[in-house]
């Protein structure tokens, strides 16, 4: 298990720095000079030039990566060029309210994914299974943007108007602090992920259920609800954990448009500003954090599987 967990660490690693190149690489693609949309376009060619070796886009690429990477090690992600601050302390508030809203999120998606999953499989060939079936289907095929426009639509503006549509915190407050502003964002999170979290742990569970060691605890007399938890989740927990990192994962990424949409003073905020003002150090430092979060949940989903599993350990 240690050796596993080492070797799939040093695999991470390798990973981190070919996502750092092309997320290095995709910057340089990146209209536009950042000296220029920090200056404008009336500022001179001098002052850009100065501008530009202050921020060393003067330097060969290559340079200039190998110091981005270097800085990424010692934990100096930059400077950022629209506030002049480290972008360290820039994104210390947005990464916070993130990782709020992600956690709220995958606490309410998680539990009812897989209780959705269970009772699907319980009663399935039923109209209720049918019924679950077509749901999950149309949440999941649903953008995120689409789920959330609907909720602020019920919820906010033209049926009950008993949310705020949008996110805000007074200056100086955190989001936390009023938590009618979290409802929103958190279930259209959750609509988007417990689909797919429900269909897996459905068609795991009656692949498990059909068992031999199921049959045989319900020949002995095992009740039922017992058989479903005691014998059969156990042993569908490694593909519901690899499901539930990729729908973890996609919150990383997929939380930018929801955190749009509320006007959530995340990081998906932080990264749309950042494109629009060309703040090339805030961009790779954001994408570098959520590629950290895809490679680290889908590390602890392998470690999960494994310890689930009796036969994958050996």
């Amino acid at each position: 298990m240690g050796k596993f967990i080492l070797r799939r660490l040093a695999v991470s690693i390798f990973i981190l720095i070919a996502v750092s190149i092309i997320i290095f690489c995709a910057t340089l693609l990146l209209p536009g000079s950042p000296a220029t949309a920090i200056l404008g376009q009336q500022a001179t060619p001098e002052r850009i030039a100065a501008l530009e070796a202050e921020m060393n886009l003067d330097k060969p690429p290559l340079q200039r990566y190998f110091m981005w990477l270097g800085g990424i090690f010692t934990g100096d992600l930059g400077t950022s060029t629209s506030t002049g601050g480290p972008v360290t302390d820039l994104l210390g508030e947005p990464l916070a309210n993130s990782l709020v809203l992600m956690v709220l999120a995958a606490v309410v998606a998680i539990p009812v994914g897989i209780l959705v999953g269970i009772y699907a499989a319980w009663w399935r060939g039923t109209k209720r299974d049918q019924a679950i079936t077509w749901v999950t289907l149309i949440l999941a095929a649903m953008p995120e943007f689409v789920i959330g426009i609907a909720l602020i639509t019920l919820f906010a503006t033209s049926v009950f108007k008993v949310l705020p549509a949008v996110t805000m915190s007074p200056p100086g407050s955190h989001v936390w602090e009023f938590p009618s502003q979290l409802i929103l964002p958190t279930i259209t999170l959750a609509l988007v992920v417990s689909p797919y979290i429900a269909r897996m742990t459905r068609a795991t569970m009656v692949e498990t259920l059909d068992s031999g060691y199921v049959e045989m605890a319900r020949l002995k007399g095992v009740p039922e609800r017992r058989v479903i938890f005691r014998h059969a989740l156990p042993h569908a927990v490694g593909p519901i954990a690899q499901v539930v990192a990729i729908q973890l994962a996609w919150l990383a990424g997929g939380i930018v448009v929801v955190e749009y949409l509320f006007r959530y003073p995340g990081l998906g905020v932080a990264l749309i500003d950042a494109v629009n003002y060309r703040d090339v150090q805030v961009v790779q430092a954001v994408s570098l954090l959520i590629a950290a979060v895809y490679v680290v949940v889908n590390l602890i989903a392998d470690i999960v599987s494994i310890t689930a599993n009796p036969k994958l350990r050996s």
